[in-house]
């Protein structure tokens, strides 16, 4: 039997070890709890961040949405020597940080022209495939574009390819039959992989009517489509003169001596356009964010928002 006093000690050394137990306990759930508090916050304040980027995006896009408008109503050619084609840089608003620009989308190639009534439009489809050679990327990816966008199963000749091609993949999805409504879609067509989309990207666009191709944003690369034999030089001396002295009309351009020699009927061009795609970029709060509205524009000067996305086109 134990000694009243070693006893008591005994009691005294685990109720010792107790409360220490206790406080070591308190003390990880009371550092825990601060440390989830401190995780809430900075995830609070990040989402704050992002969503008071996004209307700052907003703002940028009502700039160019005004500046569209007013270009309207000064005339209907639309050039790169226009209020809409300077980049606005970037400028400070209450703590954030915006930048900004307008692109002519008109100045690219419109990929659902490759499809006209429901049946594949062989202009456009050469058209393309000169802006593929140009590029350096594999000229049957016209076939297989044609593909994912018409509405019958059958493969283009030689080139094509329908939901044979893709159900075999893993995981395995079936063509589109319909028309782009993004350039990432490109990414999902045979032989386009991320080099050659990335390539391909800057000079194609995909508005969901047809649109012809505006002569006076045009760069060298989507010019030099519009005619077999038209070469990289000449493509970049049309670019150059351009800034100089814009096109008036379509007449303008094809009364151009290198352009006449060709000897071609060339078609489906302007000087003008309805569509434009603005970039809005942001910075507040350690937040960034990155804005993409296409925007049409009516004869009018009506601006209408087609498509808004965080991240690209």
């Amino acid at each position: 039997m134990k000694h009243p006093q070693v006893f008591k000690r005994s009691q005294r050394g685990i109720a010792l070890i107790t409360a220490m137990l206790v406080t070591a306990i308190a003390a990880t759930a009371a550092v825990n709890m601060a440390s989830r508090q401190q995780i809430d916050l900075r995830r609070s304040d990040n989402l704050f961040g992002a969503d008071q980027g996004y209307l700052f995006a907003l703002g940028v896009e009502s700039w160019a949405t005004q500046i569209l408008r007013r270009d309207a109503e000064d005339g209907k050619i639309d050039s790169l020597d226009e209020d809409w084609a300077i980049t606005l840089p970037p400028i400070a608003v209450e703590g954030a940080v915006l930048s900004g620009a307008i692109e002519d989308l008109q100045g690219r190639f419109n990929l659902n022209n490759l499809i006209k009534d429901d049946k594949v439009s062989a202009p456009d489809v050469k058209r393309f495939k000169r802006l593929l050679k140009f590029l350096e990327i594999d000229e049957a990816v016209a076939d297989a574009v044609v593909d994912w966008l018409d509405s019958d199963a059958s493969p283009s000749i030689p080139d094509g390819a329908e939901d044979v091609d893709y159900l075999i993949l893993s995981p395995g999805y079936r063509t589109a039959n319909s028309l782009l409504v993004s350039p990432s879609e490109l990414l999902l067509i045979k032989g386009i992989d991320q080099t050659a989309f990335e390539k391909l990207e800057p000079y194609v666009q995909c508005i969901p009517e047809r649109t012809p191709i505006n002569v006076n944003t045009a760069p060298p690369a989507v010019l030099m489509m519009l005619a077999e034999g038209l070469t990289q030089t000449d493509a970049e001396q049309i670019r150059d003169d351009r800034a100089d002295k814009h096109f008036e009309s379509t007449a303008d351009f094809l009364n151009l001596p290198v352009i006449k020699g060709l000897g071609q009927n060339i078609t489906d061009i302007s000087v003008t356009s309805h569509y434009f795609m603005v970039r809005a970029n942001t910075e507040y709060n350690h937040s960034r964010a990155r804005t993409v509205s296409i925007l049409s524009r009516s004869d009018t000067g009506q601006i209408e928002t087609l498509l808004r996305s965080q991240g690209g086109y």
